[in-house]
């Protein structure tokens, strides 16, 4: 009778696991919502935010809002998951601003097209539309990285291991090939007029984008670091990282990756070539961490056994 009543009464304290998750669930929407709001009222204020530090800073803000009930996990997962991704990246942006220049010119279909497309002062739906993907650029990989880390630990960790091989191979070959984007070759009048076009769509749109924390100058922007665009090989990791994922996933990333090639290759920022080379650089990335993991893998459950 006593151990019954013992354990009636250890029921009435202790709440259901049902109501507990189901009340983290809750605060967990609650602080998603807030950060929306948020973020909507820090750039009409601040502009869009596009420097590195400025864009992690606000995605751990998000994170915490979403872990409140487990703000433990949350300090941990920023020490030992994010931290070493972003110094990492931070390094390839102080890094690259090292790279030498040697501009080189080509047949470039971004003059036909603005030749036929781009007027001065107009502000097409296509024009914006480019402007839009370019932008994404900046934020994505972040956002897919933070809900990762939210749902599924070990595909953030795949997925972080993907972007930071790709970004190193991709520091590798500016290092070795700096090539100059098609509006700098416009400029020095070794192709026809070029015009970047996402510069232009700021100006017509009355839209600016926030300040770093810093002020970087041109210290982390290479403009010969072009060769391959990693605009072009996000997307194509983003849509190989996802493509079992089911057929909307498919269309989603392909849609993604076609969207950005056309960005790049109007608004005058790449060539065809630097493209097609992120895919392949995406690809083979993709390919080579899944196949080093398993590798690792086999070797952890030898030595286990």
């Amino acid at each position: 009778m006593e151990s019954g009543a013992i354990a009636e009464e250890r029921a009435t304290e202790a709440p259901p696991v049902e109501d507990v998750q189901g009340n983290g669930r809750r605060i967990a929407l609650i602080g998603l919502g807030a950060y929306v709001i948020a973020t909507i009222v820090l750039f009409s204020f601040t502009g869009v935010l596009l420097a590195r530090e400025t864009i992690f800073l606000w995605l751990l803000v998000g994170l915490l809002t979403v872990s409140l009930t487990d703000v433990r996990g949350f300090a941990r997962g920023v020490i030992f998951d994010w931290l070493p991704f972003y110094l990492i990246l931070v390094g390839y942006d102080f890094l690259r601003g090292f790279v030498g220049a040697n501009p080189f010119d080509g047949v470039v279909p971004t003059v036909w097209l603005q030749e036929r497309l781009y007027d001065v002062g107009q502000l097409p739906w296509y024009d914006v539309f480019s402007w839009a993907v370019y932008m994404s650029h900046y934020f994505m990989v972040f956002v897919i990285a933070a809900i990762l880390w939210r749902v599924s630990h070990l595909r953030f960790l795949e997925f972080r291991a993907m972007v930071l091989a790709l970004s190193i191979a991709a520091f590798v070959t500016y290092a070795l090939v700096p090539a100059a984007p098609p509006w700098m070759a416009a400029d020095h009048l070794m192709i026809g007029p070029v015009t970047r076009v996402t510069g232009s769509v700021w100006t017509e749109l009355g839209v600016h984008p926030a300040a770093s924390i810093w002020d970087k100058g041109d210290s982390l922007y290479n403009t010969v670091a072009a060769l391959p665009s990693l605009h072009a090989a996000f997307p194509m990791l983003i849509c190989c990282f996802f493509w079992r994922s089911g057929w909307l996933a498919r269309v989603l990333g392909v849609a993604y990756v076609l969207a950005m090639c056309w960005t790049l290759v109007y608004g005058g920022e790449h060539y065809v070539f630097d493209v097609l080379l992120g895919w392949i650089y995406a690809v083979a990335v993709y390919f080579g961490v899944i196949w080093a993991r398993a590798r690792w893998s086999e070797r952890r459950r030898i030595r286990a056994t």
